[in-house]
């Protein structure tokens, strides 16, 4: 997968948490917080791997997917508590689960193919 098809598919994710927060229980405050929580950490997936894809340097460009990482990851455990409190069944929930999952996988992947490398082959081109 090239990083437009990755853009894609991060913009994609963040849509569908927007669609899921906005069918979450209005009168529950626990699922508004929750809500607000999911949907910060949903969106800024895609939006830190775009700056991800304008990094300068490849420090610059693990320091960037770490952070998409840990938006994923954050991602997923509010969508877990979100399920284990019952505010949406799991059934509803499990594809978008997933994707979270590979989004997490593929990230990973990417952060140790690059710390593999040797320091001196390191140079980031974004071409």
């Amino acid at each position: 997968m090239d990083k437009e098809q990755f853009k894609e598919r991060t913009q994609s994710f963040a849509l569908r948490i927007i669609n899921l927060v906005e069918a979450l229980p209005k009168e529950q405050i626990t699922s508004q917080v929750i809500g607000k929580q999911l949907l910060r950490s949903g969106t800024s997936v895609g939006a830190n791997y775009r700056a991800a894809c304008r990094a300068k340097s490849t420090a610059e460009l693990i320091t960037k997917l770490n952070i998409t990482l840990e938006e994923a990851d954050e991602s997923l455990y509010w969508m877990e508590l979100i399920v284990k409190a019952k505010l949406v069944d799991s059934n509803k929930l499990m594809n978008l689960m997933q994707e979270a999952n590979e989004i997490v996988s593929m990230l990973v992947s990417s952060l140790k193919t690059l710390r593999s490398k040797p320091k001196d082959s390191r140079i980031y081109n974004p071409n």
